[in-house]
């Protein structure tokens, strides 16, 4: 697709291409120097000319012109060194636009191809001509040509590459004669100042022949020129590549290039470049060397380490996310259901308070309105009442929580007692076990006894009997131990019958009072105690039931007593109880048991 807005000498330019014959279009070609040098340098107009340029294969024609004979090119070697300069100026700092794949691997690569060509072609017509002018133009040809191929390396880099890896670079190199060599070492160095690394990007093959040609131009060549352009292509070279330089040091095709620039004459004017490529090669400055290597590869396994446990990280981090906002939003709902409950709670406080003073009031209003009704006179007595009353709630409430208290504190250590009756009931089951097991287990017989043993037991009883001899007996003292042992022995068994039952009457005694205990444990309050509930706990002892009501008319007679007869009394002290107050029905005392008497 044309630019609309081109620029009218490079329309007339190109249909004036388009017409001309073939041999007419180079000379035709040359006009667009003088379009881009009327343009300001680095201006908006400029890349526009350029771009209008390369549209009309402007460009492309150029690079036919360059690919064919020189010889048949209207001008020669002039036209055709300021050919390469016009393509070389168009092809830096354009644009290509849509085109851009087709410009950067395809025109790029074949023009810096032709300016390569060129030069051999310019080689050899330099070497085979006899006139010294003739020499000269050719070389001012090759020049040009080498300039116009440094400024279009200079423009896109990523040419220098093709350039290194050419056949035809190569060659050139190789070259015997001074001055092109010199011109070649040049443009190398040039490139390589530019950018260094495609030096190493290129085959081994090929990187040994540069170097290769270097040495030898450095070693063999009698020209001061060539020998200190090649010194500082050579230390150009080590400097920027520590590979290079290794390869330099240890590699068996230059085992002794040290010692051979040792030899080389001092006092030229490269010497001091010399002097430094000397001591680069020297043991020392090549093991700094390889400790460098070793640092920077260390480096490198190091960043490929923290690259691999980085990116190991980065795929655990959804899932560590995903936890974080777990506990998050978890912490957030708790801290939510806390204040919504310490809400509730200050809502339910409130609501207490409010109640209390409603419940207050209400009862103060009753309180007015029971003293409107009352006598005048009896209004003292209503209030002495009111305060007995109270003072009574008062104390049942603080009795009823501190027996609740007392109980829950004994609760522990009647679940303990519990515990230990049902221990104990546990182990004389397991013994009575063992022995009824015993006494019904088989009769295991008598073991074996050999002669040895018989022998060993016989001569432990005359040990036994020699030292514990025997005291003489008559019969008459004989048969009184037999009666005594037989008195003891009577006596023993009827004192077991009768242990035996008192034994049996305790374990009875102790299975009430922990069913007692249980049941009084299991007891509901008084508020959701029935109509027969009470009988479960009627006791079956008159004299239980006596101590018991002796103590609750003392408890109430105590209560009831004035103030002034309460006073030099002590907790501990017992109040006397008339008998006939005694004489009531012990069938309706909170005593204990679940039979009525």
């Amino acid at each position: 697709m044309k630019p609309t807005g081109t620029d009218p000498r490079i329309l007339s330019l190109a249909a004036e291409v388009a017409k001309s014959p073939e041999q007419n279009v180079p000379v035709i070609l040359l006009k667009l120097k003088e379009i881009i040098n009327n343009t300001p340098l680095g201006s908006s107009e400029l890349k526009k000319i350029k771009q209008d340029i390369y549209c009309y294969d402007l460009i492309q024609y150029c690079l036919l012109v360059l690919s064919q004979d020189c010889s048949r090119i209207q001008g020669g070697w002039t036209t055709v060194s300021q050919l390469t300069q016009i393509l070389s100026h168009c092809c830096v700092g354009l644009e290509p636009g849509e085109d851009a794949e087709e410009f950067y691997n395809e025109l790029l690569p074949s023009a810096a191809e032709n300016f390569l060509v060129l030069g051999r072609r310019l080689q050899t017509c330099f070497i085979n001509a006899a006139k010294g002018e003739e020499k000269d133009a050719l070389l001012h040809f090759f020049e040009v040509v080498t300039d116009s191929l440094f400024w279009l390396l200079g423009g896109h880099v990523q040419l220098i590459q093709n350039v290194l890896k050419s056949d035809h670079f190569l060659r050139l190199l190789q070259t015997d004669n001074v001055q092109i060599g010199s011109m070649v070492m040049t443009l190398l160095q040039n490139i390589l100042q530019i950018n260094s690394g495609d030096l190493l990007r290129i085959e081994g093959k090929i990187l040994h022949s540069i170097l290769d040609e270097v040495v030898f131009k450095l070693l063999s060549t009698p020209s001061p020129v060539i020998r200190g352009t090649a010194t500082k292509l050579l230390l150009l070279m080590a400097e920027s590549h520590q590979e290079i330089l290794i390869l330099l040091r240890l590699s068996a095709c230059y085992k002794g290039l040290r010692s051979l620039l040792n030899k080389q004459e001092p006092g030229t004017e490269f010497s001091q470049e010399l002097g430094q490529l000397i001591g680069l090669l020297s043991p020392k400055a090549c093991q700094e060397v390889k400790d460098q290597k070793q640092h920077k590869a260390a480096c490198l396994i190091q960043a490929y380490w923290k690259g691999f446990q980085t990116r190991k990280r980065l795929k655990k981090l959804p899932s560590a996310v995903i936890t974080l906002q777990r506990s998050f939003r978890s912490k957030r709902t708790k801290m939510l259901m806390k204040l919504s409950r310490q809400k509730e709670e200050e809502d339910h406080r409130l609501q207490l308070q409010i109640q209390r003073q409603r419940a207050m009031r209400l009862s103060r209003e009753i309180r007015l309105n029971m003293l409107e009704i009352v006598h005048p006179g009896q209004v003292e007595k209503h209030n002495r009442e009111i305060e007995e009353k109270s003072a009574l709630i008062i104390q049942k409430h603080w009795k009823g929580y501190r027996e609740r208290k007392n109980f829950r504190q004994q609760r522990p250590s009647l679940t303990e007692y519990k515990a230990v009756i049902l221990q104990r009931a546990t182990l004389k089951f397991l013994a009575k076990c063992r022995k009824k097991k015993k006494l019904l287990a088989p009769w295991p017989g008598l073991r074996e006894v050999t002669d040895a043993r018989r022998i060993e037991l016989k001569q432990q009883v005359d040990d036994y009997i020699r030292r514990h001899p025997g005291s003489q007996i008559s019969d008459v003292t004989s048969r009184e131990l037999h009666s005594q042992a037989q008195e003891r022995l009577q006596r023993y068994f009827m004192g077991r019958a009768l242990e035996e039952r008192s034994q049996q009457h305790r374990e009875a005694l102790m299975a009430q009072i922990s069913t007692n205990i249980e049941q009084l444990m299991k007891a509901p309050s008084l508020k959701e105690a029935e109509g027969k509930d009470p009988e479960l706990f009627l006791s079956r002892s008159r004299p239980v039931a006596a101590k018991a009501k002796q103590a609750h008319l003392t408890t109430l007679k105590h209560i009831q007593a004035p103030w002034w007869k309460k006073l030099g009394e002590e907790a501990g002290d017992d109040i006397d109880i008339p008998k006939d107050e005694l004489s009531v029905e012990l069938g309706t005392l909170f005593i204990g048991g679940t039979k009525p008497p």
